[in-house]
């Protein structure tokens, strides 16, 4: 049925720390975005894939993206994030701010690619094509360790009546410093002293 073998294919490998990505796209099936270790800040970019398709272990926020499902190339429900927290202390984490989630589906917002995996959707705009559940068991680990919230979503695919029990409900001040650039990965400053 598919022409192509589902693997590893990376667009892009981030293991730098203190890198912005500004009007930016990254675009494969597998894999595209390896948000692996450091810092990272993306504005208006475009991340397109089908299966764990931004993943790694960075301390991210993605601000006014564009977050592109094709799952209809695999012909199976896909997965945006597979982040890689491996302790409750570690700062890591995917913050989605203001993006844009659509195409095809049905896809989960993300899956526990380490025991504390940590991912965010803040006043996103979802497609309907966010499967029911949200988000997708996937290693052997205590579920209630990972950090998965939705919080002022929009669109039809926000629906979260049906969502996972274990999606985090955090307070008002968790999800602000999240969400906020300077507190959770600029508090040095150094997204102010890059060149305009």
């Amino acid at each position: 049925m598919f022409e192509f073998i589902l693997k590893l294919a990376p667009a892009a490998s981030l293991t730098g720390d203190k890198a912005s990505f500004y009007h930016c796209t990254f675009i494969s099936v597998q894999d595209t975005l390896h948000d692996g270790l450091g810092r990272h800040y993306f504005n208006d970019c475009f991340v397109e894939g089908a299966i764990d398709f931004i993943w790694g272990n960075g301390q991210s926020i993605y601000e006014k993206c564009k977050i592109i499902s094709v799952t209809d190339r695999i012909g199976l429900a896909g997965f945006i994030t597979a982040q890689g927290r491996n302790a409750a202390n570690e700062p890591t984490g995917y913050v989605f701010n203001d993006c844009h989630v659509n195409r095809t589906g049905p896809i989960f917002l993300g899956r526990p690619y380490r025991n504390y995996s940590r991912a965010v959707f803040a006043s996103t705009y979802m497609g309907n094509i966010i499967t029911p559940e949200g988000w997708s068991e996937w290693l052997t680990g205590p579920l209630n360790l990972t950090t998965f919230l939705e919080v002022n979503f929009k669109g039809p695919g926000a629906d979260m009546s049906r969502r996972v029990s274990w999606e985090k409900k955090l307070s008002n001040e968790e999800v602000a410093y999240l969400t906020n650039t300077t507190s959770f990965i600029d508090k040095e400053g150094w997204l102010e002293k890059q060149p305009k």
